[in-house]
């Protein structure tokens, strides 16, 4: 389980994440059916792990079954099961799905946009042997040589394994793998990474790093003369002796011989010289994909009738709807850019977003003091679709979108808790700052984004056509309440637009 924040730029910080080796497919590979006891163990696993990622307030869960799942006889009452013991569909993957997550995981964690990459991930119930050119996908294959499988297949009958034992499980990898090797050819890649808890035991025993310090073997290299010497040396000993080998762990060592046996086999057939572990996969391929998606994105736009109320009050009041439509969207991409600045829920894009197409109410009142009398207007207004804490606070967005910041004479702010108190300060330099970048009413900025530079500095970027220098001139102004609200110092500065 894997639960986390994905920033604008796609950087991946992980809040909580859990491991719990079930062997749910020990049983399917032995009878073709899950066990009432990995049934149980699993679901148990999974309400736990839920009730972990659930504090978190999650905009988006995906749950996926592999190898084993799709082998299983009885997967659909699995999955009835397990569903309900998550509270979400646990949906079964194909092998080719299940390899381009892993290939999305390893590209988020160590991106490789040039040159040819193999990906070897050795799970339970299969292994995936993926291609990547330049950073894309080009072929994969998810072959049934995981590491419960081969070993329940092959090496269950004795202790340690027979000479024979080993030939037919080296025969069977050979065999399986001919197909890739068909196409990819002999050591016409530039580098191999190595995925999965397997993957990480076969890197630490090579280079004797303890189990409990497996997160230093992250992108370490095991070459193909020490992960041979790894795998005849381990397949020599019993199991107890497995268990005291540093780095694997007493339950790995239940499999790591079928599991070391893959990696040498795919490095002596397609002639490499090392494999590189990576602590990425399937977990950080799902977050990844779910990001890329937009998944949670729904919850940071106004609904299709909270978006007519705020349009139609607009109109009411003779707003310009270009300009405020525009200001809308910069708050929102600054509220997108920025999220690592302010640190609010996602919901909180869309109150901003409302308060955008308000804040110029006033000006049918009067152009004086225009920012109270939006105040004033919004409280005593009509708003269907918003409940009375968020009309609240798009009050308060209006009133001071300009002029002053909050402070102890305004009442009004005073009267809101601590945490409410600051949510409002840290949307009101976003919304300052999106109605600033169309100063001149002219809408010459099309688009911004927000880079953080080493934590002391958020430099505003944005795409514009025509004379923006009143717009930045007006941006620049608000360094002081950026500086007073989230610690860091404002720059702006204009992109040059790409030639078509």
């Amino acid at each position: 389980m894997l639960a986390a924040d994905i920033a604008a730029g796609g950087m991946l910080t992980p809040l909580a994440q859990d491991r719990q080796v079930t062997r749910l497919g020990e049983s399917v590979f032995r009878s073709g059916r899950f066990s009432e006891e990995s049934i149980a163990t699993v679901c148990e696993t999974l309400r736990r792990m839920a009730l972990v990622y659930r504090k978190f307030d999650v905009v988006g869960v995906r749950a996926v079954a592999t190898a084993a799942t799709r082998d299983a006889s009885n997967r659909k009452e699995f999955l009835y099961r397990a569903s309900e013991a998550l509270g979400v569909e646990v949906e079964v993957i194909s092998g080719q799905e299940e390899a381009r997550l892993i290939h999305l995981g390893v590209q988020s964690r160590w991106p490789s946009e040039a040159g040819r990459l193999l990906v070897v991930d050795v799970g339970g119930g299969s292994a995936e042997v993926i291609l990547s050119h330049d950073g894309r996908l080009q072929s994969a294959w998810s072959k049934p040589l995981g590491a419960v499988r081969l070993n329940e297949v092959f090496l269950r009958s004795a202790d340690p394994p027979g000479i024979q034992n080993l030939h037919n499980l080296e025969q069977f990898i050979d065999e399986k793998l001919h197909v890739a090797l068909t196409e990819i050819g002999r050591g016409s890649f530039d580098r191999m990474v190595a995925t999965s808890a397997t993957a990480a035991a076969v890197v630490c025993g090579v280079n004797r790093i303890p189990r409990t310090r497996r997160d230093e073997a992250d992108r370490l290299r095991a070459t193909k003369p020490q992960v041979k010497k790894f795998y005849q040396t381990i397949a020599a000993k019993t199991l107890a002796e497995r268990k005291k080998v540093t780095g694997i762990g007493p339950r790995r060592a239940e499999i790591i011989v079928a599991g070391a046996a893959v990696f040498w086999r795919v490095l002596d057939l397609f002639e490499h010289h090392s494999m590189y572990y990576l602590a990425a996969g399937v977990r950080e391929g799902i977050v990844a994909d779910l990001a890329a998606r937009g998944v949670g994105r729904e919850r940071t736009h106004l609904g299709r009738e909270q978006r007519a109320v705020v349009e139609k009050m607009a109109r009411k009041f003779a707003v310009d709807l270009r300009h405020a439509r525009l200001i809308a969207n910069l708050s929102h991409q600054l509220f997108e850019s920025l999220a690592s600045v302010h640190q609010l829920p996602l919901e909180w894009a869309k109150i901003l977003e409302a308060a955008a197409y308000l804040i110029d109410i006033g000006h049918f009142i009067s152009d004086t003091a225009h920012h109270k009398h939006a105040a004033y207007v919004v409280e005593n207004a009509d708003l269907p679709g918003f409940t009375d804490i968020e009309r609240k606070f798009i009050k308060m967005l209006c009133r001071f979108h300009r002029k002053s910041m909050p402070a102890a004479r305004h009442l009004d702010f005073q009267a809101l808790d601590p945490d409410a108190r600051r949510t409002l300060l840290r949307l009101i330099p976003l919304l300052r700052l999106a109605d600033s970048l169309d100063q001149s009413r002219e809408q010459h900025v099309e688009s911004v984004t927000a880079v953080v530079q080493g934590g002391v500095n958020v430099d505003v970027q944005f795409q514009a056509q025509g004379d923006t220098g009143l717009d930045e001139w007006s941006a620049e102004r608000l360094d002081g309440i950026f500086r007073q609200v989230y610690g860091v110092g404002l720059t702006v500065s204009r992109l040059a637009r790409r030639r078509s």
